[in-house]
């Protein structure tokens, strides 16, 4: 205990609990409830919760006042994908040999620096969909209870998928040299077992339920658009999740494994490559979201341009799918599809999330829409809307500044230089500037 202290303190350069009342302002604030800009911005905050926000707050005796300047203060960003637990590397090789040589405990300490990164970029929040040997249910709890700095995390334990499928980490090597999965790996085939393995993720502390619906790019042995699970397995892995009050997310590549889950009821699409028109409308039908991950695709085809190497098998999958992606990303932007923001972190450097505001608002989402995604659309998605993603009274305080007005330039979202969650600050540059 007392190491990982020690350990977050020397992580966290700038960090300290308010003792009373503080009232933090700016030029302006983001309204994500309704997707507007709005000014003075004035956030006050008691006790980890948000006390009172715009011009008419009530501000208590004694409070201590952060001002920020020309800025935009904003509700803690979310990112709906990512994996903190698995870190990112361009040498495909050493990746494989750390995560076989390097013991549990040091790959989930290395994972630390994730935690941190992603905090320090204004991301209070993340819902993170696939670990291995519970990685990320002792990184959310060491998060939580402030032994490290790092962002709430809803956790998925790891992925369910099928037999030589995206989610089965031992596709791709010679028969035997692992022990054959089961469904306490995430590994199924049946109902049954799609119903034992979301009780078993449950049972060690899952949040949330990842499956893998389609294949993927970056597996190994399968095709991005292949269906992996029959339709009573999701039928059976949703309604079993639902049932113990877990929401459900699907990876989904591919147009036919993608509409399985849409119909056993899934919450989310993750990626969305290949969907086609009729997965669209029966998404729009049902309220199903879409978190297109573009930051993936976007980092991949990035560094294939500069001849970094993936197996030859896995950058066609990538090729296809970026140019697939923005496409369908437009598509369900016309329709009026509830649509998330998720990063698939660890795929490139953690800590650049911010960029999926970019990237959405690129392709013809309105600035307003796209912080949107990464707050309250975001927080409706976990269930967790009435705790997070606005600033509004009884809310905790996740609280992020930047620099000047994100919707005149949402560039701006990647110039992060205040970071409050839960009424700690972890990050102020200026007052960092103001002690030198």
């Amino acid at each position: 205990m007392l190491r990982l202290t020690i350990l977050a303190a020397l992580l966290v350069p700038f960090s300290w609990a308010a003792t009373k009342p503080v009232v933090v302002r700016a030029a302006r604030m983001f309204d994500s409830v309704h997707g507007r800009i709005v000014s003075p911005g004035v956030v006050v905050v008691s006790d980890g919760k948000i006390a009172g926000v715009g011009a008419d707050a009530k501000i208590p005796a004694g409070a201590e006042t952060v001002d920020l300047g020309d800025a935009t203060l904003m509700p803690g960003f979310i990112d709906a994908h990512t994996h903190l637990s698995m870190m990112y590397s361009d040498d495909w090789k050493q990746s494989f040999i750390d995560e076989l040589r390097k013991p549990v405990a040091e790959q989930t300490l290395d994972a630390i620096a994730n935690l941190r990164v992603t905090l320090m970029a204004g991301f209070t929040t993340v819902r993170d969909v696939g670990s291995a040997h519970e990685m990320d249910v002792s990184l959310r709890d060491a998060a939580r209870e402030g032994l490290i700095p790092g962002p709430r995390m809803l956790v998925a334990v790891h992925a369910i998928g099928s037999t030589g499928g995206h989610c089965d980490d031992t596709a791709g090597f010679r028969q035997g040299l692992f022990a054959e999965p089961g469904p306490s790996d995430g590994v199924i085939n049946g109902p049954d077992d799609a119903r034992k393995a979301v009780r078993i993720a449950v049972k060690y502390g899952a949040d949330v339920i990842k499956t893998c619906a389609t294949g993927g790019v970056l597996s190994l042995t399968d095709e991005v658009d292949t269906a992996q699970l029959s339709q009573e397995e999701l039928n059976a892995l949703v309604s079993e999740a639902h049932s113990l009050h877990r929401k459900t997310a699907a990876h989904a590549h591919g147009a036919t494994g993608a509409k399985r889950a849409i119909r056993a009821g899934i919450d989310s699409i993750e990626h969305g490559s290949f969907l086609d028109d009729e997965a669209l409308h029966m998404m729009k039908e049902r309220g199903t979201y879409f978190v297109p991950t573009l930051m993936a695709p976007w980092w991949i085809g990035d560094r294939l341009e500069h001849g970094i190497y993936y197996p030859p098998a896995i950058a066609e999958k990538a090729r296809a799918a970026i140019r697939a992606v923005n496409q369908t990303f437009q598509k369900a932007l016309e329709m009026g599809i509830q649509i998330g923001l998720g990063t698939d972190a660890a795929v490139y450097p953690h800590g650049r999330n911010a960029h999926e505001f970019v990237l959405m608002s690129g392709l013809g989402m309105r600035p307003e829409a796209a912080l949107q995604a990464g707050t309250i659309v975001d927080a409706n998605l976990l269930g967790i809307a009435n705790q997070i993603g606005s600033l509004e009274a009884g809310k905790s305080a996740d609280v992020v500044a930047v620099p000047g007005n994100p919707v005149e330039d949402i560039m701006r979202v990647e110039h992060v230089f205040f970071v409050m969650k839960q009424g700690v600050v972890y990050r102020n540059d200026m007052e960092t500037a103001t002690a030198r």
